[in-house]
């Protein structure tokens, strides 16, 4: 089978590239470990930027977003006894819209099926080959057991930590950094109605809580916990009574609604960067080469990142023979990367407790700082509503 580029894995940033690349015209083939199902189901992000709901828009993705999305000014920030709302849109000008990844990627799917794109889910055995070439090629085992072949003239590899993409960069190619956390999050999907308006970011001795949504009927939560976390620990009641001394149940009159349970998970933190992007006629994008907590909602923004800058870098390599922005697609791309890392990991430390009291004391200050300043408030309003794509 020969194509113009293979892309390695069916989530938001494989399927926006190769909707991107179809735009061009320009050919791709996708192929995914896991089944369609499951890769519309996954519970991941919620928030997008400004940057990238205008992006969907421009490319005619963002009809269902408008309409069922909800988009927020800001957020509030709180910790015991005190919580304070920044207006994004007073600080910077910009918003952003809480809308499900699984919707996003329903959108994505339902978008390809219509263009005819050839998507090879529940492959196994996936391999990436003759990438310091400019005939790279990618064989796997498809759904029935049949082995196949596909060449191409690039190969992008959106299939996140594990995937065989950043493990084919050779060792002495690549450097990385990374840090992880000493804690996690405890998640959880109930069906009850938000208790707030627009997300809180509770900072509390107990530890870090998040009150989000994903519908105006499914509320999305967590809690900070120990990284070996055990569910069985954690009974439905057990977590509402932490969410409720967490969030400041009572705190102003304010009231958090429990309700039914439908999904449990721990979610470990970590920050890992790899770079370059991209080796010979390999390019990596999301997960594959970046990691951030979720503490800054910024992992579906910098994949739909990733995947904006490299679609006309691939159309003008592929069309004009123009390698200019291909050659430059890393360089920029980490540009963004790195500034989100940092923030992810700013919003991380400052809102997560650790068993120092002086650490809680500098916390303290500093949320009081950036919730009571025009500086610390707008710096935070411009880093989570979204920079620009080709920061």
């Amino acid at each position: 089978m020969r194509t113009e580029v293979v892309i390695i894995g069916a989530g938001p940033a494989g399927l926006l590239l190769s909707h991107l690349l179809g735009r061009e015209g320009i050919e791709s083939v996708v192929v995914e470990t896991r089944s369609r199902s499951h890769v519309e189901s996954r519970v991941r992000a919620g928030i997008l930027e400004s940057s990238t709901v205008e992006l969907l828009d421009a490319v005619g993705l963002g009809g269902r977003l408008r309409r069922e999305g909800d988009e927020h000014r800001g957020i509030h920030l709180q910790w015991p006894g005190e919580r304070h709302r920044l207006d994004f849109v007073d600080l910077v000008g910009r918003s952003v819209w809480v809308y499900g990844q699984t919707e996003l990627q329903k959108d994505l799917g339902r978008a390809r099926d219509v263009a005819g794109q050839q998507i090879h889910y529940e492959v196994t055995g996936t391999e990436v080959h003759d990438i310091d070439g400019d005939r790279p090629s990618v064989t796997f085992l498809d759904s029935d057991g049949t082995e196949v072949r596909v060449e191409a003239r690039a190969v992008v590899g959106c299939d996140g930590s594990f995937g065989p993409s950043r493990a084919a960069v050779p060792e002495k190619a690549k450097q990385t950094w990374g840090r992880a956390y000493p804690y996690a999050w405890l998640g959880v999907l109930a069906d009850v109605p938000p208790s707030t308006d627009e997300l809180i970011y509770a900072w509390h001795p107990h530890g870090f809580a998040l009150h989000s949504m994903r519908s105006a009927h499914v509320s999305r939560l967590y809690l900070q916990v120990p990284p070996d976390t055990d569910l069985a620990d954690w009974p439905n009641d057990r977590i509402w009574d932490e969410l409720a001394a967490r969030l400041g149940h009572g705190q102003d009159g304010w009231q958090l609604t429990p309700g039914p349970i439908t999904e449990k998970s721990v979610l470990p933190m970590r920050s890992f960067v790899m770079e370059p992007m991209r080796h010979g006629s390999l390019f990596l994008a999301g997960d594959a080469a970046h990691i951030v907590p979720p503490t800054g909602a910024k992992g579906l923004n910098l994949a739909v990142a990733d995947a904006a800058l490299l679609a006309p870098a691939l159309t003008a390599l592929l069309r004009e023979n123009d390698s200019r922005l291909a050659d430059a697609y890393s360089a920029t791309a980490l540009r963004r990367v790195w500034r989100c890392t940092h923030f992810s990991w700013w919003m991380t430390t400052m809102l997560h407790a650790s068993t120092d009291p002086f650490d809680a004391r500098l916390q303290q200050s500093q949320l009081r700082w950036v919730a009571t300043g025009q500086a610390g408030a707008t710096g935070l309003a411009e880093n989570y509503a979204g920079l620009p794509i080709g920061f």
